[in-house]
């Protein structure tokens, strides 16, 4: 394999390393596990623009590695992000029953605040 050839595929396994680790993946080099999925995003553009961009100029070998390693990133992503979006929606399913049910708290309260005694 050409130097060049080397060359590239270790910035594409830097990319996806540290793609990963935007996804709380694998941890990052401090061994903490984060999640950045905006990072994440740009990373995984710039690795289908790598790919477009040596598209016929790499070996197969080459334009394969790109392929799965991309298509593992954007599985992940698509994973997290809808991990993401069921959290928000718990919460906001959550807030709204706490909302309720303090209405109705409210409500019980101030009906049975107002006895009158029977003479």
């Amino acid at each position: 394999m050409e130097k060049n050839d080397q060359l590239l595929l270790q910035l594409v396994y830097m990319l996806h390393t540290s793609a990963m680790q935007g996804l709380g993946k694998i941890a990052d080099p401090t061994g903490n596990l984060t999640k950045n999925l905006e990072y994440t995003s740009q990373t995984i553009d710039i690795l289908d623009m790598l790919k477009e961009k040596t598209k016929g100029n790499t070996t197969d070998q080459i334009e394969k590695t790109l392929d799965v390693m991309i298509s593992e990133l954007k599985l992940n992503y698509v994973d997290e992000k809808g991990k993401k979006e069921e959290v928000k929606e718990d919460k906001n399913a959550s807030n709204e029953n706490d909302a309720v049910d303090n209405k109705k708290k409210k409500s019980k309260k101030s009906g049975s605040t107002k006895k009158t005694k029977k003479k």
